[in-house]
Formats: C-alpha cells, structure tokens, sequence
C-alpha cells in the first residue's frame, strides 16, 4: 500500500436536530460554527429554497468531525443556519437535484438504523493512487469526484476544493458497504489548514485520531481481509487496529474492554471516535463542570458514553 493513507479525513456523525447537536458539542467544549444548508431553485426559474442536507463541522489542524442532519421541513431550519446559494445552469439542475435527493436519502437510511456515526473517510495525499490500487485489488468504488463546499475562514465563506471517493460494495447501493460510507479524500488545501490551526476548542481538543468500530465476532475475520485492503494490513485479534487509517475494529465480545458499559444499537456500527487533547486533566474538569457525564476506557482515557453524545461514545486522548 506504501504511504497513501494519512489517517482520518473526518468522520460524520449524522443527529435528527441539528440544534441539539451543535449545543451538545459546544457543552462537550468543541468551537461549533453555524450550520450551513444549500438553496436552490427545484425548477428552473423558481425560488430559491432549502434542499437535501444542513451540517457543519469541528475543525481541526488536520481534519474535522461533521454534524449532519436531513433537511426534513424546509420552512423549520435551524435558528442560527445559514443559506449557502448553489449556482447551476439550467440544464444542469436536475442532475445536480438527484444527487442532492439520493444524499438525502443515504443519510436518512443511516439514521433509521441509528443516530451515531456513520461515516468514515480516510485522508490522503494522492486520491489516483489510491484508486488506482483500489481497482487492481478488486474493490469497487465510485471514481474519483472533485466538489467544492462552504468553509468557514477567518476570511469569510470560502468554497474548498475537495477530490474524494467512496467505497462501494457488490448488492449495496452506490457508495454504501455494510458498516456505512468509507472513502478517501485529498489532503485538505494549505491556506485551509493554516486557517484551522487558529481554531481553538474550550476543551483543548487538537485532532481527530481513531474511529472504532464493532462487529459480531464470526465476522471479524472478514472485515480483516476488507479493511486490510482498504487501509492496509493492521494488527490482528480481537481488537484489529488499521493505524494509518486511525481505524480500529473490535469484536463485540471485546467490546466492554475498551469502552466499559457501550451496547451497540446494531452491528456493525462505529461506536466512537477519539481525539487529542492537551490537557486531558484540564479537559475532564471542563466536562465535569459542563455536566458532561464521564467514565474511563479501559485505557483510563476519559470518554462521554454513547447515550450521553448522540449515539457515538466521544473519547478524550492526551496527545503524545
């Protein structure tokens, strides 16, 4: 596999109110824009409205995590959402409708089996290389596809440029495997990143660096095989960790060892992320006085439990 993946890209946690979902992280000490939701005209020549999904994201140096909800009543938006105006041709419109529509729609499937994370994108440096090597090992995925999305800058509103793909699985829909989306992304542009490193976060938060999922035991061994080509080969057992994915996979029975008291609400499922911190002390005391509940991993890390963050255990590393 050589040197193509870089760790995490991001990871989307997909929330029924956005709202909700921007108070609890800011209470968990996270920095939260506004959300942020397109609108354009369904027909060509009609009013501009609101479609599809709202998100916004946690930034970081080097990767984010994304809040994601379905745009259910256009006329009930978030309070403090902002419109971002897509421009298409005409003739170009109901393309780009049935793309909005089938993102949707791949969201709201994802939020039937459970509110959590569902998505999980590596980072790269070469997106080709990556799909170069993808497609001589069998895997199928969607091509490479280059979008432009609003960022929050110092500056303003900027549209970043972002080349990904996603992985897709034989009798799954396009860009679907059974766990949920996985994919790769390019490397996020310098100005960006220079710009994210003046982000700070309450709760000293500095990266995004592990994502952990679970699976019933008799299928470990398969997602091994899977992830290994995907991420390439990672330590094998009951707890496989990809690291240059940032990617973990635990079998259910060893589940309770690294996150104490987690039930799953289906498998597979990714059942939480971790980040850095600077001050894991300083952070405890933030989420103490925030009335965060809290626990320990079976590392003695500091994590908020899945029932307590939206469906996704949030974990609190000391950064090296």
């Amino acid at each position: 596999m050589g040197n193509d993946v870089n760790g995490l890209h991001h990871v989307g946690h997909i929330v029924r109110d956005l709202n909700q979902a921007s108070e609890l992280y800011r209470r968990l000490g996270f920095t939260v824009p506004a959300p942020a939701f397109p609108v354009l005209p369904r027909v060509p020549g009609g009013p501009a409205e609101p479609f599809g999904v709202a998100n916004t994201h946690v930034y970081f140096p080097g990767n984010f995590i994304e809040l994601v909800a379905v745009i259910e009543d256009p006329g009930r938006m978030p309070g403090e959402a902002r419109p971002i105006p897509l421009q298409v041709p005409d003739d170009q419109l109901p393309g780009l409708m049935a793309a909005i529509r089938a993102t949707a729609a791949s969201i709201a499937s994802f939020l039937h089996r459970f509110q959590g994370v569902h998505i999980v994108i590596a980072d790269t440096p070469d997106i080709d290389r990556v799909a170069a090597r993808l497609t001589a090992a069998g895997v199928g995925h969607g091509g490479v596809h280059a979008i432009q999305r609003p960022v929050e800058t110092s500056a303003g509103t900027t549209m970043e440029p972002v080349r990904y793909l996603e992985i897709s699985e034989p009798d799954l829909p396009p860009g679907r495997v059974p766990e949920g989306r996985i994919g790769f992304a390019e490397n996020t542009p310098l100005g960006v990143l220079e710009d994210r490193q003046r982000t700070g976060h309450p709760n000293g938060a500095t990266g995004l660096v592990e994502c952990v999922l679970c699976v019933a035991d008799p299928a470990l061994p398969e997602l091994e095989r899977r992830f290994g080509t995907y991420f390439g080969q990672g330590a094998a057992g009951q707890v496989a960790r990809f690291d240059q994915a940032g990617v973990t996979v635990v079998a259910a029975s060893a589940l309770a060892s690294l996150l104490p008291g987690k039930r799953p609400a289906t498998l597979p499922a990714f059942v939480a992320y971790a980040v850095s911190v600077r001050d894991l002390t300083a952070t405890e005391r933030l989420l103490h006085d925030n009335d965060v509940p809290i626990t320990r991993t079976g590392r003695g890390e500091v994590f908020v439990p899945a029932d307590a963050a939206l469906g996704t255990a949030v974990v609190f590393r000391q950064e090296d």
